[in-house]
């Protein structure tokens, strides 16, 4: 005997109501909630997944003293990127998200990354397309992998069916807004499916040891959509990011139980698929820069990577009565704060002037190590004088006008060096306990802007 009502539910946090209400009292947003159909089963409280068996009360508790520590057992999914994202490789029994926006290309890193494990069993369970369509795509990629499965279903139960019956070593699930489970009478993609679904795959990848991989949409403000409370369910989540009118894509950890949050993995889309950058200092910097005013080199770090980049800066007469400003891969209310730095402790005026700030490449970097090289490229457009090829920077611009030491910085030199980089301008006194005896590099230590302004400028 099933009962049914109905509830609203709010489609941020996952709470539900009796009736509607239009701040939810949970997380504090404003008109997220929306009408659902709840079934709850009086007979069944317990999810029972096909080929697992059933552990109502066996489950007891355990002394911490008891419990045996070891290695978690990772997989090696081939992809030095995606390893280094997920802390060492896909640990076995883990849940991981993928989120991105439509056509960034989710579907074909998970693709890829699946065909060319040729010794692990895997069923790609899609929602979205057909098999004739990632046949298509797997063509085009120019892999084969004789032990992949492809299974073309939404339904919940017929997935644990096929993969009590398969076994797979590796489970896809692409995407999780298009499954349903036959207990809850709502659409797909609704909170409650999405909820349901994501518990009752958690709780076969841990009772079973199979790794899941999750691929999830992104809305409008940018968050994976669903309750965010599917967020807490999963092991790991990845924001796979980039502009489609640029050639890269940055792998970011938001969320990692067995790993660091600080990684970073960048791709390069082509016809057959992504490729990996194993040194995006060379790619994002261009070679004919020589000469043009505006340009200056940063060294920033992303998690543990050291790599240069080129940020752009544009500063002309304001046409209209507002001076404009506009930053791309940056932080537009950091760049405000750098241009009253600079007209405060700098003497410089450009509140009459056009400032327009661009990261060369489609990158966004939250670094605050490339203030030094943003207030640079401003000072070098609005005089016109362009900074020598051979010199980077890296440093924190405090409000003061001082120059805030950075951290990882024998990294930033290294990676410097390493392309053929003659000056760096670095933070005064960041260079405690580094020997800097064999470095080719000239090492240039500035407290204040100004100082740094006379070493670029004379």
């Amino acid at each position: 005997m099933t009962k049914t009502k109905t509830i609203y539910v709010c489609t941020n946090c996952g709470a539900d109501s009796p009736k509607w209400i239009g701040k939810c009292p949970s997380c504090g947003e404003w008109n997220t909630y929306v009408e659902e159909v709840s079934v709850k089963e009086s007979s069944v409280q317990h999810r029972i997944i096909p080929g697992l068996p059933d552990d109502r009360g066996k489950n007891r508790p355990v002394l911490l003293r008891d419990i045996t520590s070891q290695e978690e057992v990772r997989l090696d999914l081939l992809d030095g990127e995606l390893n280094r994202v997920l802390g060492g490789g896909l640990v076995k029994g883990s849940l991981v998200l993928i989120g991105g926006d439509p056509g960034i290309g989710k579907s074909t890193l998970v693709l890829q990354t699946v065909l060319r494990l040729k010794s692990i069993k895997t069923l790609y369970v899609s929602g979205e397309e057909s098999s004739r369509q990632l046949k298509l795509r797997a063509d085009r990629m120019a892999y084969e992998n004789p032990d992949c499965f492809i299974f073309c279903e939404t339904n919940l139960e017929q997935i644990f069916v096929q993969a009590q019956n398969i076994q797979p070593d590796l489970l896809i699930v692409d995407s999780i807004q298009t499954i349903f489970t036959e207990i809850i009478e709502s659409s797909p993609g609704s909170v409650s499916q999405v909820r349901e679904c994501s518990a009752a795959i958690l709780k076969y990848a841990k009772e079973s040891g199979v790794p899941v991989l999750l691929i999830g949409h992104i809305n409008k403000e940018g968050s994976i959509a669903g309750p965010k409370v599917l967020e807490h369910i999963v092991d790991t989540v990845l924001q796979f990011e980039g502009d489609q009118h640029y050639m890269y894509r940055i792998l970011r950890s938001i969320k990692n139980r067995f790993g660091s949050t600080a990684e970073l993995g960048i791709y390069e889309m082509r016809q057959n698929g992504l490729r990996e950058v194993s040194n995006p200092s060379e790619l994002l910097l261009t070679q004919n820069h020589e000469g043009l005013s505006g340009v200056a080199i940063a060294a920033a770090i992303e998690g543990i990577r050291p790599f240069l980049l080129e940020t752009q800066a544009l500063v002309s007469s304001a046409v209209y009565g507002n001076p404009q400003r506009s930053a791309t891969g940056f932080d537009l209310r950091r760049m405000n704060m750098l241009l009253a730095v600079l007209e405060k402790r700098a003497g410089f005026k450009l509140a009459q002037k056009d400032v327009f700030l661009n990261i060369a490449g489609g990158l966004k970097v939250n670094d605050p190590a490339i203030d030094l090289a943003v207030i640079s490229a401003v000072l070098s457009s609005s005089l016109d004088i362009s900074i020598e090829p051979g010199i980077c920077m890296t440093g924190e611009v405090g409000l003061s006008g001082e120059i805030r030491p950075v951290n990882r910085i024998e990294q930033r030199i290294l990676e410097a060096e390493k392309l053929g980089f003659s000056s760096i301008l670095i933070p005064y006194n960041n260079l405690k306990g580094f020997d800097t005896g064999g470095s080719k590099i000239r090492i240039i230590q500035v407290k204040k802007v100004e100082e740094a302004f006379r070493q670029l400028f004379g």
